[in-house]
């Protein structure tokens, strides 16, 4: 049986990405302890996300299997690729997403900056999920613009046709039920997106609580993912 396998986007860096990969991690590793489950991050510049996800997760798995390519300058990809002199294998990307496909139940596969985000000078992250046939998660945050960058990224995703299952906003610090409001109301997004909003994943001051991260996760619209 194949895994699983959705793609967490966002509309920029920073905007709740890795929050959102831990939360949904957590809950299939607390509630779903039958299913294998797995953890891909194709590219990563500078240290943070593999080594997180392998401590915080108590995923057993090397930091190579996590993320096959890495540069230590913490930069986008494309550039990172030319000033280390190592160049983008999407090939071995490929093969490595192959592997862990036949390896879990469920893959959940963080993105590397936004849908627009470029991956080498001529491949972005929507061509990679398109590609690659991934259904993708939105992870939108919670501040001034996003209305506007998670309409842009709907209508990237359409034009590289790219399936995007729905949008979760995401609080990267704590806000009030009224800042939601002002900023992001659920009424006009509801009217404006072509896709469902599955929930606010309330900010978690501590990424490591994974009691924390499960009852976050457990506050989305989970069935829309059709992986739980």
């Amino acid at each position: 049986m194949a895994a699983s396998t959705l793609l967490i986007s966002g509309t920029d860096t920073g905007v709740g990405k890795t929050t959102l990969t831990a939360c949904l991690a957590t809950y299939c590793q607390i509630y779903h302890p039958d299913r294998r489950l797995g953890i891909y991050k194709p590219i990563q510049s500078g240290i943070g996300d593999r080594e997180y996800f392998r401590a915080a997760l108590n995923l057993p798995y090397a930091l190579e299997q996590i993320t096959p390519l890495y540069y230590q300058t913490p930069v986008a990809s494309a550039i990172a690729a030319r000033r280390e002199q190592q160049p983008v294998d999407l090939g071995l990307l490929w093969q490595h997403l192959q592997t862990w496909q036949a390896h879990t139940d469920l893959l959940l596969v963080e993105g590397m900056g936004g849908l627009g985000s470029p991956i080498t000078w001529e491949y972005l992250n929507a061509d990679l999920a398109r590609d690659w046939h991934l259904p993708v998660v939105l992870a939108v945050p919670l501040r001034l613009g996003a209305m506007g960058q998670a309409i842009a990224h709907l209508a990237l995703a359409r034009l590289a046709q790219v399936q995007v299952i729905g949008l979760v906003v995401c609080c990267t610090e704590p806000h009030s039920r009224q800042y939601l409001e002002d900023w992001f109301p659920p009424a006009l997004i509801s009217r404006l997106l072509t896709v469902p909003i599955l929930g606010i994943l309330p900010y978690v001051p501590d990424l490591r609580d994974r009691s924390a991260l499960a009852r976050a996760a457990a506050q989305l619209e989970l069935g829309y993912l059709g992986i739980f």
